[in-house]
């Protein structure tokens, strides 16, 4: 028997045991959410018994189709179809769901468990980061794809729920790929009308249909519930090249049971014993033992992976073939998928900065030019700030519908969406994707830059105009607290650089981190170059914070701390200060991230006066420095929103000139000393 051949009793038999591990699973950890998998069993059945293609031997064979679960909420189908597919996911880890230290935890998380391809939960973002893989195979295909072997040919599926859809950010990761045509998508829609506050006739009542084909995709409607409509929907979606595909698959929550079917009390809590007990009796499944699978059930996924298997050997064949037959190409493969890098990236990036003042911007602007060359896999844009953030690679051609083998973005006024799709490309691998926008708008990326921070992705972000200097544009285009909120998030590495040899190592460390997202707060306007020591190491500026400038000899009277603009307004109110005699030590400090992972030697040698002797200064909120200066030290910052007038004037306004500095540190001085 082939896969193909399926009877439509063996097919409701498989169905019914990925819906029962779902229940079984929610129900003995007490907690989850039923319905949904129960409804959505029979179309992922198809899907994984017939279509997808994968190889659970190998979950990171880069020809397999991607599955995307945006409807995280439902992490029990997957872990159910992982399991049954052969995927190193035991039986036992569905009875530890949502468990201590289980591989199922309550939604699914990238790296928990083999074949989760994206962490998802937070509604939207796994829509969008399913766009981001779709882009990256399309791209990936341009650059290695040759007459004689298709190195990249699969496609992305995805499932997408009511709630996804609500969510604004899969509205726009819709739109772009509609724009770019990305006919290798395909999202099944699971359209059971049912959220957690009941029908969606309280809130969403629109037609999704009619709304993604003005988008430009390809709408099917389906009973998601009709194996033969659901075949023929994901054949006709297969077929059609040049459109992403949403397949509105109408379907009933909590399929089978009698009582809470098409029922908001399924969505989001365990059936009970009762209606357990009481779906399988209607199911005609055995009330015991629970987590039950037929062997009829086993050998269906059996054959599927065996077929699968000729697939992936046959695929393995045809790749060594094409390596030998094009080594170059080869070469280049294998650099961009282990994210190789050349051994003197430091001194070509630090060779690419303007010796003259500049914007902090305009540096990473030039180094980005260099690292292109250096990197074949950075890729990245802008979401419509390309002049601004300078994120564009001279030189190369731009991602369109009918040409994937650029490396410039434009993502549009899409903050939302440009973070989930840097993370589809970060996760799809052989590409470092970078996006660029305002630091005021990184808000509108944040659910994005966490989970990218929470998976351990390599996304670099580019967050220019990053204080209120920036001036004119006023307080709604001046960010204030959004550097310390970012400073907030877990595995974030933040470089807020001081001048153009920060920024080029900043750019250095980013390109050499692989386990998490680094952000690049950026200057608008100009910033002089800073005078090092002679035997200045720029490296230093990879721990964090470090000595810029020191006294003559002994111990400092005071140390000020700064970052990026404010490091050169450090050295100014320290001239001021030498003259009333006070010793002070200035402190660069990039990232404080990276220097509180120094040994805790290195911290007192950089910071050994006692914090009621440590001035920290930034055009911003204060929160991020006070683990510095403690209770007693001095934070000089923005508790407030800016202004709309030139950023010489703002800076005297609000009190940041040299002058202004040194003022307020002597008049914070005088009754300590």
């Amino acid at each position: 028997m082939t896969t193909q051949s399926i009877s439509p009793e063996l097919a409701r038999l498989a169905a019914n045991t990925i819906r029962m591990l779902s229940v079984d699973a929610v129900e003995q950890a007490k907690s989850g959410h039923p319905g949904m998998p129960m409804g959505a069993a029979d179309y992922a059945f198809v899907l994984w018994s017939r279509y997808l293609r994968f190889h659970p031997e190998d979950p990171a064979w880069p020809n397999r189709d991607r599955f995307v679960l945006s409807a995280g909420h439902g992490a029990t189908l997957l872990y159910a179809l992982l399991h049954l597919a052969g995927f190193d996911l035991p039986l036992e880890e569905l009875k530890r769901f949502r468990q201590w230290e289980s591989m199922t935890p309550g939604h699914p998380e990238y790296r928990c468990a083999p074949g989760v391809e994206t962490t998802t939960g937070p509604l939207g973002q796994g829509s969008g980061n399913g766009i981001g893989m779709a882009i990256a195979a399309k791209m990936m295909a341009a650059r290695f794809n040759t007459p004689d072997f298709a190195v990249v040919n699969h496609r992305v599926y995805g499932i997408v729920s009511d709630g996804d859809l609500m969510e604004g950010i899969a509205s726009e990761a819709a739109s772009l790929a509609g724009h770019l045509g990305l006919g290798n998508l395909i999202y099944i829609y699971d359209c059971n009308r049912i959220t957690i506050d009941g029908s969606t006739d309280l809130t969403f009542t629109e037609d999704v249909g009619r709304r993604f084909e003005a988008y430009g995709w390809h709408v099917i409607h389906i009973d998601g519930h009709d194996y033969a409509a659901i075949a023929a929907a994901i054949e006709e979606a297969q077929a059609e090249t040049t459109r992403p595909t949403l397949i509105v698959a109408h379907t009933h929550i909590a399929w089978g049971s009698p009582h809470k079917q098409d029922s908001a009390e399924a969505h989001g809590a365990p059936l009970g014993p009762e209606e357990t007990a009481a779906t399988k009796m209607n199911l005609g499944w055995p009330l015991e033992p629970s987590f039950y699978i037929p062997e009829e059930v086993r050998r269906l996924f059996a054959d599927r992976v065996a077929e699968l298997k000729a697939e992936y050997e046959a695929w393995q064949r045809g790749f060594a073939s094409w390596r030998q037959a094009h080594p170059d190409l080869a070469a280049q493969w294998d650099r961009q998928m282990t994210k190789a890098l050349p051994d003197d990236l430091e001194t070509q990036l630090l060779a690419a900065i303007s010796p003259n003042p500049a914007a902090t911007r305009a540096h990473s602007g030039a180094v980005i030019q260099r690292a292109a060359r250096l990197v074949p896999g950075l890729v990245g844009g802008s979401a419509d700030l390309t002049p601004s953030n300078l994120t564009a690679i001279q030189g190369a051609r731009v991602i369109r519908r009918d040409d994937f083998s650029g490396r410039n973005f434009h993502f549009g006024v899409r903050e939302h969406s440009m973070g989930a799709i840097l993370n589809g490309l970060a996760l799809y691998g052989g590409l470092i994707p970078y996006g660029g926008t305002f630091l005021v708008f990184s808000d509108y990326m944040r659910p994005a830059i966490r989970l990218a921070a929470m998976m351990g992705l390599q996304v670099i972000y580019i967050f220019t105009h990053d204080s209120f200097l920036l001036g004119e544009d006023g307080p709604t285009h001046q960010p204030i607290e959004q550097a310390a909120a970012l400073r907030a998030i877990p595995n974030l590495t933040v470089f807020r650089p001081a001048d153009g040899v920060e920024v080029a190592m900043a750019w250095a460390w980013a390109l050499r981190h692989t386990s998490g997202p680094t952000a690049l707060l950026l200057t608008r306007q100009t910033v002089p170059v800073l005078a090092r020591e002679m035997d200045f190491d720029p490296k230093s500026v990879w721990r964090g914070g470090y000595i810029l400038s020191d006294v003559g000899g002994g111990q400092p009277h005071l140390i000020l701390l700064a970052s990026g603009s404010e490091v050169a307004l450090a050295l100014g109110a320290k001239a001021i200060l030498a003259e009333k005699g006070l010793a002070v030590r200035v402190v660069s400090m990039p990232s404080i991230e990276l220097f509180e992972q120094q040994p805790t030697s290195y911290r007192r040698q950089v910071l050994p006066v006692p914090p009621e002797r440590i001035v920290a200064i930034e055009a911003g909120r204060p929160e991020s420095w006070h683990r510095f200066t403690g209770p007693e030290g001095l934070v000089i910052g923005m508790e407030h929103f800016g202004a709309s007038a030139p950023y010489k004037v703002l800076a005297e306004k609000f009190g940041f000139t040299a002058e202004q500095v040194a003022g307020r540190i002597l008049a914070w001085l005088q009754p300590r000393y």
